[in-house]
Parts: structure tokens; sequence; C-alpha cells
């Protein structure tokens, strides 16, 4: 199996307007994601234990085993990168009713669970992500993750939203202010939606 970069459901200047420039995107997705991709696939050719398998699959297999370190750091992006580009959205922002019941019943209101995922986001210190994940009980939570690491490899839950801290992120329009891009993700650009359907 070859895996391949996703095409983005939006164009790349589609998000500008909502904080999340062209030139952002054409980096992040079309040469960042794109070489995680590629160096997957080398791994994978040169072994066989990895072909047939699914990226699921390799993700799990190879979390926390040393020997394969190289093959999750390039497996856990490419699955934490199609989850973020579905994550975003040109009409961001917006939270469904079920999901915010959800937030309500979980965090007492939407503003604590963008409180508690911002605080994530920000002290996951370097790369990494932050995730509004589903637990096993089916309550919400945030999590947050080093380097490609991801609640599917974890097994702390289901991963609904997720926010990459990469500073390769947000560099070119947020330079290094972190918090502000975390707000304007939760605000503008992150699509409820998606969080929504990936529920249980």
């Amino acid at each position: 199996m070859t895996f391949e970069l996703p095409a983005l459901n939006y164009a790349h200047s589609a998000l500008a307007e909502r904080g999340m420039s062209q030139e952002t995107l054409e980096l992040h997705h079309d040469k960042h994601h794109q070489a995680y991709v590629t160096a997957l696939n080398g791994f994978v050719d040169g072994n066989a234990a990895l072909q047939g398998k699914t990226l699921e699959e390799i993700v799990t297999l190879s979390y926390a085993d040393d020997a394969l370190a190289g093959v999750f750091n390039q497996a856990g992006q490419h699955w934490n990168h199609i989850h973020f580009w579905n994550a975003l959205s040109p009409n961001g922002g917006g939270i469904p009713g079920t999901l915010e019941a959800k937030l309500v019943d979980s965090f007492g209101s939407v503003d604590d669970f963008k409180a508690a995922f911002k605080t994530a986001a920000t002290t996951q210190f370097g790369s990494g992500w932050a995730w509004l994940i589903q637990k096993a009980d089916g309550s919400l939570g945030v999590t947050k993750t080093a380097n490609g690491v991801n609640p599917l490899a974890t097994g702390e839950g289901t991963a609904l939203l997720g926010l990459d801290v990469w500073e390769h992120s947000y560099y070119v329009d947020f330079r290094n202010r972190r918090p502000e891009y975390v707000t304007n993700f939760l605000d503008n650009l992150a699509n409820y939606e998606f969080a929504e359907a990936n529920l249980a």
C-alpha cells in the first residue's frame, strides 16, 4: 500500500481571511506533510512486516517500539495531519448543538472547554499537538501529545479535534505568538461539525 498526500477540502487561500494564510498552507500541507508521506512510504517499502497494513495499524504497531521509532514519527504525523486538515474550515468557529451539549456536560461551558484546550496547546513544550477527545466512558476531555504522538497511539480516547502546535504551523502568520494562534483556531478556524461527526 502506497500512502498519498490527501488533497485539501478547500483552496489554499480559503482560510486566509480567518488567520491562516495561503503561504502557511502551501508550506505546511504541500511541503511538510508531503515529506512525512514520502518518508513513511520509504519505511514501508523496506519492511515487509509493514506492507499491506493500514495507516492506523502502523501507528498503533510502531508506537513505543524503539526499533520502529522512525516509522512511528512519520506515520503518526501523517495520521495527525489528515485529521488536522479536516479540523479546519473556511466557515469554522460555530459549534453545532450535539457537540455543544457534550462540551457543557463535560467542561461546564464552551468557554471552559476553550480555556482547557488553550492551556493544553500552550503548555505543550516544543513540538506537539492539543486534542479534544472522547473518552471510553463517553465524556469529553482535553489532552496534549509531544511530536507525532496522538490519542490513537496512546489509547486515551477518540480524537475529535486536533491542533498542530509545531512552530511551522503558525510561524508565518503569528510568529512566536502561539496563544493567539490557538485562540484564532478555536474561534475562527475549528471545524466543530467535523468534531461532532467523530463522536461515538
